[in-house]
């Protein structure tokens, strides 16, 4: 009999408790195209209801969500404003070089530009540490988390993982506003 969630299956979790073992880690990357330094999905093995499972994690800093956070309310703004907007499509040319805006996906652009910039200003949204847990989740049980750090590195990934296993990860809930950071020209 097969179950359901192959996460929960001791088969697949002695699988990857084989591959953690040889790459010397306590966690797995999840090859994702938006893995970045402030973005990690991984795999990890923790215990749930007595019973070893695999974690589906997705871990990220503050500052990035409270940027999705600052993104989305802009988005909701500008559909308020704009009746038609359904979110801007960028496409490419053969080439692969972006083809240009139509002039409303250009005005609504701009408008978001500045709804960002207002509401990062008068700090409107504001976030904290959190970790979600989804045990409906299609592969094993799913974390979904934000941490107040710069990025997030093998060392954070550790310390998460420890502390979620061990049950003394502390979540700092004071809540954070910031600022999008200017790129040199």
């Amino acid at each position: 009999m097969s179950l359901p969630n192959p996460g929960f299956d001791p088969n697949e979790i002695e699988k990857l408790k084989k591959e953690l073992k040889a790459s010397g880690r306590s966690y797995q990357l999840i090859p994702d195209d938006e893995n970045s330094d402030e973005f990690v999905n991984f795999y990890f093995i923790g215990m749930f209801e007595g019973k070893e499972v695999v974690y589906d994690a997705a871990l990220y800093t503050l500052r990035l969500h409270h940027a999705s956070e600052v993104y989305e309310l802009a988005e909701h703004e500008a559909a308020k404003k704009f009746p038609n907007f359904n979110g801007i499509q960028y496409e490419e040319d053969e080439n692969g070089n972006l083809l240009p805006l139509s002039s409303e996906e250009e005005e609504v652009g701009w408008f978001i530009t500045e709804m960002i910039m207002e509401i990062e200003e008068e700090e409107t949204v504001k976030v904290q540490e959190f970790v979600d847990i989804d045990t409906h989740h299609d592969y094993g049980i799913g974390v979904d988390g934000a941490l107040n750090v710069e990025f997030i590195d093998e060392k954070v990934i550790q310390k998460f993982i420890k502390e979620f296993n061990d049950d003394t990860l502390v979540l700092d809930e004071t809540a954070y506003s910031f600022q999008s950071e200017e790129e040199d020209v």
